[in-house]
């Protein structure tokens, strides 16, 4: 199920030349006082002690099952390389139209990989999108055909070095935790996102592009854009630009915190699904920045885990799920045909992204195979 490489498109005005990247730094923090949401903090530094895993397993046990958001410190990635990515992004980002637009995502396939354009109107407010993104596949044989912009071409070996770290040192751990807490063999969720098999996993650059009061207001009043994550788990890096906000298990909205040398990260809904809702894909959602900041780019560096081709969507054999009752009869018989991780999150991104105009989807849901998630939540 490998994405098609799309043809490209001459580039008349290039030569070929080295793009410049230059460094880019965080920017200040809010002066604005925000009520921030207590999140877990998951030392990985122990991951490898003796009785490490079992210790963070226990520590992450309320992360997964009842908040969903936590964050990792320690995690073996420097940040001098966290802010090379994002300097990459935001080198990316202002680059000419024309070199961006050659290879967008195909969401008529329910594709991810490549350019996401800032191009859809918001309902009938006059407002368009703000955001931007690049998503660069996993640097394994099975997407070698897939599209390079030439700012990833250039720095191909950095960025794939950095892409396969990332699930190395943070995400194979964090399967590995998840699957202590659910009593499953120590790498049953790890081979089930194994990093060489084919999956939509990507290394994200975004960007929400300035915009006016006016706009942001336009734009929240028709949505605040409450929702999950398709995936199984997503890690996002500090940038300081406040905006990301999650429901609490409260019903409250809080922001979440810049986590200094550590990476934000949450469950998504494929990880529920493996789990018949035992472990939660929160709510989040990205609001107006604050006064101090609404002039600044909130320039975003993320990676999103999705199970792949070979990865069932049915409840795993956990033994504590088992006892909670949470494994259906039909999802303990081999013979019944499931649909693949790779198969429900494209049916998930064409539902959301293949359309020109982004409509209120407030008391709607989205179903595939079985398988369904609320679209949207206020």
């Amino acid at each position: 199920m490998a994405p098609i490489a799309l043809e490209t498109p001459p580039l008349h005005q290039f030569d070929g030349s080295k793009v410049l990247v230059k460094p880019w730094t965080r920017p200040e923090k809010t002066s604005e006082e925000l009520e921030l949401a207590e999140l877990p903090v998951i030392d990985l530094s122990l991951f490898d002690e003796p009785g490490g895993k079992q210790q963070l397993a226990k520590q992450l046990y309320d992360a997964v099952t009842r908040v969903g958001f936590w964050s990792v410190i320690n995690t073996g990635i420097d940040d001098e390389r966290v802010l090379r990515q994002f300097s990459f992004g935001n080198t990316f980002f202002k680059e000419p139209l024309e070199e961006k637009r050659r290879f967008p995502c195909n969401f008529a396939e329910g594709e991810y990989f490549g350019y996401r354009e800032n191009s859809r109107w918001i309902g009938d407010t006059g407002v368009k999108e703000n955001v931007e993104m690049l998503n660069i596949p996993k640097p394994i044989r099975a997407y070698a055909n897939v599209g390079k912009h030439r700012i990833v071409e250039q720095n191909w070996n950095e960025i794939a070095s950095f892409h396969r770290d990332l699930w190395e040192k943070v995400i194979r751990k964090l399967f590995v935790l998840i699957s202590v807490i659910l009593e499953l063999p120590e790498n049953y969720l790890a081979d089930a996102h194994a990093y060489d098999e084919e999956s939509d996993d990507h290394l994200r650059y975004m960007i929400y592009n300035v915009r006016s009061q006016e706009e942001w207001d336009k734009a929240q009043a028709y949505s605040k854009g409450g929702h999950t994550d398709f995936g199984s788990l997503t890690l996002l890096f500090s940038q300081y630009v406040a905006g990301l906000q999650i429901r609490t298990p409260e019903g409250d909205w809080k922001y979440v915190s810049p986590v200094d040398g550590g990476i934000t990260c949450n469950a998504a809904d494929t990880l529920t699904f493996l789990t018949n809702g035992f472990i939660k894909s929160t709510v989040h959602r990205v609001v107006t920045p604050p006064k101090d900041q609404i002039d600044i780019p909130r320039l975003g560096l993320l990676y999103f885990s999705r199970p792949g081709a070979n990865t069932p969507m049915k409840t795993v054999p956990s033994p504590l799920l088992d006892r909670l009752g949470l494994i259906p009869p039909e999802d303990k018989d081999p013979n019944k045909p499931v649909v693949s991780g790779t198969e429900y999150v494209r049916a998930r991104v064409k539902d959301v992204h293949y359309k020109t105009v982004l409509e209120k989807r407030q008391g709607t849901s989205f179903e595939f195979k079985g398988l369904k998630v609320q679209n949207h939540y206020e």
